[in-house]
Order: structure tokens, then C-alpha cells, then sequence
């Protein structure tokens, strides 16, 4: 009868240790949906502003047409892009930002714009708050891939069929927030 009942007590603490790491990585990985999914929304404020930046850059010297074409194609895709799509994305819009710093610098009078004043500072917030939410998403995302590697819970995890998830890498150059000084 004890033997049963130890049985019985093990077999219910497993089935309870399943669903409490089935639990966790479920919401391990809803966080880190969750946390991509703001760095989408910073990233695609960001390129609002550049193209506010553009607009206000624009009165003063002819700007390439393109770049309108591509910060609007950027902001649609940016809903539907994975982590390698964003580090695209990424890289391309810190290019065009520092395009637009130039054509500014070759005209002394936008350093004194307002609109182009609030618009770099706006633009500034947002690079710390992308670097902000890409660490949370790669600290989640590594807590996440650690329970897949680590026993017991590497067992639930591939009992249901779970994969490692990307982390949200950028090249050593783009983790570099682009210099938006007029100074």
C-alpha cells in the first residue's frame, strides 16, 4: 500500500512539474512575442520620425525620392518581419538616418530647426528605447532556449515539440546608436 501510494505521489509531482515548465515556456515565449513586438512599434516610430526628419530636411535640399518609397516599405513589413527581416530593417533605416544627417550638416540653417531639433531628440529616445526592449527580448529569449537545453525541462520542451527561438542580433556597427548631434 505504501509503495502504491509513493507511486501515485510520484507519478502526480511529474504530471505537476510538466505543466508547471509546459506553463513557463509558454509564457516565456509570449514575452518574448510580446517584447518583439514593441521593438516592431519603437522601429517603426523611429522611421516616422525620419520621415518627419525628411520632410523638414526636404524644404531645404532635393532628397531622393527612394527614400520615402523605402521608409514606407520598411514601416509595412515591419508587422510581419522576423528577427533576421528586423535586422535588415534595422540596418537600412539607421542608413538612411545617417544620409539625412548629412544632407542637414551641408545646410547650417536646419541645426537651428525646430522641428528638426525635437524631431533628432525624438529620434534619439527611441534608438535607447529599441536597445531597451532588444535586450529584454534576447534576455527572454535566453531563459527560454536555456530550459530547452537544461534537464528536466529540455524533456517537456521537446516532448511538445519546441525549437530554440532567435535572439535579436544586430551587426557590431548597428548596435552603435547613430550620432544625431548638430554640434
Amino acid at each position: 500500500m505504501l509503495v502504491l501510494l509513493i507511486i501515485v505521489v510520484l507519478f502526480l509531482s511529474l504530471i505537476i512539474y510538466f505543466f508547471l515548465t509546459y506553463n513557463r515556456f509558454q509564457s516565456l515565449r509570449n514575452a518574448g512575442e510580446a517584447t518583439l513586438g514593441q521593438v516592431k512599434v519603437a522601429m517603426k516610430k523611429r522611421l516616422d520620425m525620419i520621415e518627419q526628419l525628411v520632410e523638414s530636411v526636404k524644404s531645404y535640399a532635393r532628397f531622393e525620392r527612394d527614400t520615402f518609397e523605402k521608409i514606407t516599405s520598411m514601416r509595412a513589413s515591419i508587422g510581419k518581419a522576423g528577427t533576421e527581416e528586423l535586422r535588415r530593417i534595422d540596418e537600412e533605416s539607421r542608413g538612411i538616418l545617417g544620409r539625412l544627417i548629412a544632407v542637414a550638416e551641408n545646410y547650417p540653417e536646419l541645426k537651428t530647426s525646430e522641428t528638426v531639433m525635437v524631431t533628432m531628440n525624438a529620434i534619439k529616445e527611441l534608438e535607447e528605447e529599441i536597445a531597451r526592449h532588444r535586450y529584454t527580448y534576447n534576455n527572454i529569449i535566453q531563459e527560454f532556449n536555456t530550459r530547452l537545453d537544461i534537464v528536466p525541462s529540455k524533456f517537456v520542451g521537446s516532448s511538445i515539440g519546441l525549437k530554440k527561438m532567435d535572439y535579436l542580433e544586430f551587426r557590431a556597427e548597428e548596435l552603435r546608436r547613430p550620432e544625431v548631434s548638430w554640434s
